[in-house]
């Protein structure tokens, strides 16, 4: 499936910055490429500067890497449960109290990575294995309906945005 095959399949407005990161890309394409650049990407962090937050109150080059990977791991939870055909409306998470219970701080880069791959490879192998059906499927999470499809691309758009982030206002 294509980004722009995506119509009204749901996702809230605060969700487009994410999407608007990606170009017309195909699904898996997207998810595939992403592992690659971004792993790469976390590869040429300099050690030293995974502590570095670029303004008082925000986040370290560390945290926002965890937060990339607890976010894939949430929207990929949302995923399997909308595309089993799950009516059930799923609540939405405080991404500040999971970044102070992170741990970040003392995580070695290598761990990071280790685990950003462990859940991209679980994200890839949910979505590959999903039919169109499947991923047409709404289900309804932090009050907003969303499509199986539209949340793997956001997985890809929200590790972009961030990433862009990182080397705009950190490095």
């Amino acid at each position: 499936m294509r980004k722009s095959e995506l119509q009204d399949l749901g996702v809230g407005n605060f969700y487009n910055t994410y999407l608007n990161t990606l170009g017309d890309v195909n699904l898996m394409e997207s998810l595939y490429e992403g592992k690659e650049w971004f792993m790469d990407f976390i590869k040429e962090l300099p050690l030293e500067k995974l502590g570095y937050a670029y303004a008082e109150n925000k986040w370290t080059i560390a945290e926002v890497l965890i937060h990339i990977i607890d976010t894939e791991r949430i929207f990929q939870y949302r995923a399997f449960r909308f595309s089993r055909n799950d009516k059930m409306e799923l609540p939405g998470f405080d991404q500040d109290q999971y970044i102070t219970e992170s741990n970040s701080l003392n995580r070695k880069k290598e761990d990071i990575l280790e685990e950003y791959l462990a859940v991209r490879n679980s994200t890839i192998t949910l979505f590959k294995n999903l039919g169109n059906d499947q991923l047409c499927r709404i289900g309804t999470a932090s009050g907003i309906q969303w499509s199986v499809a539209t949340l793997g691309f956001t997985i890809s758009g929200h590790q972009r945005h961030h990433a862009n982030i990182l080397r705009d206002k950190y490095l």
